[in-house]
């Protein structure tokens, strides 16, 4: 519908504009209004026209309502304000939504052309060290959600995660394993400070000894032998105490990978790789578990093997955005908006991770992804204007990368039955909650916004739980139509659609409004990259839908044509409810 109207202004800003000799062609801008008693489309074309026309705006809308061509979708237009005009819709243009809907189905309200352009979206792209982590989660809902909002809407969406396999964290996950390892073979090598603790290191080591029985051992004499003293923190050191215990602690942490590689020379690759591989296996699996794929999986120490990041790097060096200074190359972020230049291989010769991190970029924009959308973390606020900045110096384009910050996440009320360690998981979230109140509720909130995630309320069979209140309007929906089937009954949707003029009180009118307003809201949603949006409304059509349950049948024996109508309503109302939770990533169950 809004489409329609976007046509009939544009007939009457042409004709306007034709009558006046003037070629002012400001884009038309409509929308749904927030109160019936100004129709249900407004436009502010008037006042945007007055002064390119030199005329008064309620003057210039006069003109374009007199220049509007007819529809029987309009009831009548109006003129409100200093020129703002009014559009009241007919009752067959609401009710013929019903018909869009049913002819479309799945494809309602999308835009599959991918005429706006190609966009790759890089989110989670959690470090593989570990289990993801509630954080995680919402990045992983929201990321996913964006991407399938943006292909519903003309992009041709690319979605990738970026495995940080090259850096010293790395480097730390192998030590680790190796450490549990060494205990499985009898020998007494304590776990540094730094390293990481958790149950899964046990498990990576269990299945090393498993495979090479004794063959990745060394005595423990031999592997700390001649090793810096590892300082330990107390509770009773200063601040600056603390501080350096730390660095001597990160300094023992180096010492001892170093030795470390030096002792299983080839076989260290074999450990790292293998608490790589148990690492990232968990992580697919707990993305897969929650309905989130990816179109490819990119290795940063790939890329780094490759050779692309000395590629990249010469790049930028014919480019004049490099220079050396104090031993260590530099590049010049600083002419682009960066508060400071930044260094890209330190003067011991090893590369930052802004270095690799610009070199994917560069891969990302080579491969013919011209807008890069990254979703991070709320904590990499300050590492945007650097990225941005090499963007630019190589593009020219400050447009190029949209990131995207997602707020933290806390937990509360209720207990876990199932826990991973001291932390809770996404996975501890998915076999709680499940997977649909998972993503749901992640998405209740815009994400720059701070999200506390309710588990009572999210394992709740109750209307309260917003999410569990939308699927079931769906199965109440499909429960008519099983009520009908069991009585015998049938239902011809092409029949149907000769009754839709029967669809005339107030619940009806409200679902029609709702229906008529889904692609609007895929497209504002899409636009502000704010799946939150989506959610608020299915949460009203469901509302609308309980309403109009609770007061009307459905199954009117006796006047079949109101019964066609309404029925085709409601399987209309069914349909946009399966497509917007099929973009949240949410199922649509028949029963529950």
């Amino acid at each position: 519908m809004k489409e329609h109207l976007h046509e009939l202004l544009a007939t009457a800003l042409q004709r306007t504009l034709a009558e006046l000799n003037a070629d002012a062609a400001p884009a038309v801008q409509l929308d749904a209004t927030k109160d019936a008693k100004f129709g249900d489309f407004q436009t502010n074309l008037a006042l945007q026209l007055a002064k390119p026309l030199g005329k008064p705006p309620r003057a210039v809308a006069e003109m374009l309502v007199r220049h509007l061509p007819a529809s029987a979708r309009v009831a009548k237009v109006e003129i409100a304000g200093p020129g703002f005009i009014n559009f009241f819709l007919a009752s067959a243009a609401f009710q013929s939504v019903v018909s869009e809907v049913l002819d479309q189905g799945a494809a309602y309200g999308r835009d599959d052309s991918g005429r706006k352009g190609r966009i790759m979206v890089e989110f989670v792209s959690a470090n593989p060290t570990g289990p993801m982590h509630v954080g995680h989660g919402r990045n992983a809902a929201y990321g996913d959600s964006v991407a399938k909002l943006l292909a519903a809407t003309g992009w041709t969406v690319w979605r990738e995660y970026y495995i940080n396999d090259a850096g010293r964290q790395v480097d730390i996950l192998a030590l680790s394993v190796w450490v549990r390892y060494l205990e499985l073979c009898g020998e007494n090598v304590p776990l540094p400070q730094r390293a990481y603790p958790a149950e899964y290191i046990r498990r990576t080591a269990q299945r090393l000894h498993a495979e090479h029985g004794d063959g990745l051992r060394f005595p423990a004499q031999t592997v700390l032998d001649g090793l810096p003293e590892e300082p330990i923190a107390g509770p009773a050191d200063s601040e600056q105490e603390k501080a350096d215990k730390k660095a001597g602690q990160e300094a023992f942490m180096d010492a001892f990978v170093a030795r470390a590689r030096a002792l299983l020379g080839e076989r260290y690759e074999q450990v790292r790789n293998a608490a790589l591989a148990d690492q990232l296996a968990a992580i697919r699996k707990t993305l897969a578990d929650f309905n989130v794929e990816f179109d490819q999986w990119t290795s940063e120490r790939a890329l780094v093997d490759s050779g692309f990041v000395s590629k990249a790097l010469t790049r930028l060096e014919k480019l004049n955005l490099t220079y050396e200074r104090d031993g260590a190359l530099w590049m010049r972020t600083e002419q682009f908006g960066d508060e400071k230049d930044r260094v890209l291989i330190k003067a011991d010769g090893a590369a930052t991770y802004y270095c690799n991190d610009l070199a994917y970029h560069i891969d990302k924009l080579d491969r013919g992804w011209p807008m890069l959308m990254d979703v991070w973390g709320a904590d990499h606020h300050g590492y945007i204007a650097r990225v941005r900045a090499a963007i630019e110096a190589l593009t020219g384009r400050k447009d190029a990368l949209n990131v995207q910050l997602i707020q933290f996440v806390t937990l509360s009320s209720g207990r876990m039955g199932k826990r991973s360690g001291n932390f809770v998981t996404l996975q501890d979230l998915i076999d709680e909650a499940g997977t649909d109140a998972t993503r749901f509720f992640y998405l209740t909130r815009s994400h720059d916004q701070h999200l506390e995630f309710d588990i009572d309320l999210a394992r709740s069979q109750t209307t309260d739980n917003p999410v569990y209140y939308v699927q079931y309007a769906h199965a109440r929906i499909r429960s008519v139509f099983q009520q009908l089937a069991d009585k015998g009954g049938t239902w011809d949707a092409h029949a149907a659609k000769q009754a839709l003029h029967r669809l005339t009180n107030e619940h009806e009118k409200a679902l029609l409004t709702l229906l008529n307003r889904y692609p609007e809201t895929l497209e504002r949603a899409a636009c502000a990259y704010t799946p939150h949006t989506l959610v608020f409304f299915l949460k009203d059509v469901a509302e609308a839908l309980h309403a109009y349950y609770n007061v009307h049948r459905f199954l009117v024996e006796d006047d079949p044509e109101l019964q066609a109508a309404r029925l085709a309503l409601i399987q209309a109302t069914g349909q946009v409810i399966r497509n917007g939770l099929a973009i949240l990533g949410v199922s649509a169950p028949e029963k529950m």
